[in-house]
């Protein structure tokens, strides 16, 4: 399975999403994290602490793929039409994180355009940085984009701290202690790697 995630605005949660996306299927087989954003934000994640899954530069994504049974590809923000192009041909599913907010939503809807009208098909929006507690910003964004008819991850990943104590401590969220969230992160991230991979 070759996964990739793009983020189209900043700080919408891509390289959250590419890390626990890739400790989910470190749990059914061997995965590796490519890190293309220029940032490196995955490899640092990985060197302030230990991952279950290896990391490498996009640079090094050729030599070392080949060997894992998943890949998931952690982006450059913003990709050009060409990039976007290269991404929807090389890969099993596109995964196009966005917060429910009107910015980050017209971002992803000027992206999603330029998927359909490059023919792609094989993409499906995640909400993330939804607030835990009732909002109706998250529950406006998810019927927009249904009646859009835009393929959308059932889940939503809630917003937590934890999420940035693992960041901290270069280790998935489940294994921040003394944060009664971070269990809960985590289990939004299996419901969708369900999705993806059951």
């Amino acid at each position: 399975m070759l996964v990739t995630v793009a983020g189209f605005k900043g700080g919408v949660g891509k390289t959250t999403t590419a890390v626990h996306l890739s400790c989910y299927f470190s749990k059914k087989g061997s995965t590796l994290l490519v890190d293309g954003d220029p940032n490196r934000s995955a490899t640092g994640w990985s060197k302030r602490g230990e991952l279950p899954f290896k990391v490498v530069d996009l640079m090094a994504a050729a030599a070392h793929s080949r060997n894992f049974e998943h890949v998931v590809i952690d982006t450059a923000a913003r990709p050009d039409k060409s990039e976007l192009e290269a991404l929807v041909d090389g890969c099993d599913l596109l995964v196009l994180p966005t917060s429910p907010d009107a910015l980050s939503l017209d971002a992803m809807l000027q992206t999603v355009d330029l998927l359909q009208s490059l023919g792609g098909d094989r993409y499906k929006v995640l909400l993330t940085m939804v607030r835990p507690k009732p909002v109706k910003t998250a529950q406006q964004a998810r019927e927009a984009l249904t009646d859009s008819e835009i393929p959308l991850f059932k889940k939503d990943i809630r917003q937590f701290i934890a999420y940035e104590k693992a960041s901290l401590l270069g280790v998935p969220v489940y294994e921040v202690k003394g944060d009664r969230n971070a269990r809960l992160g985590w289990a939004d991230y299996q419901a969708v790697g369900r999705e993806i991979l059951p």
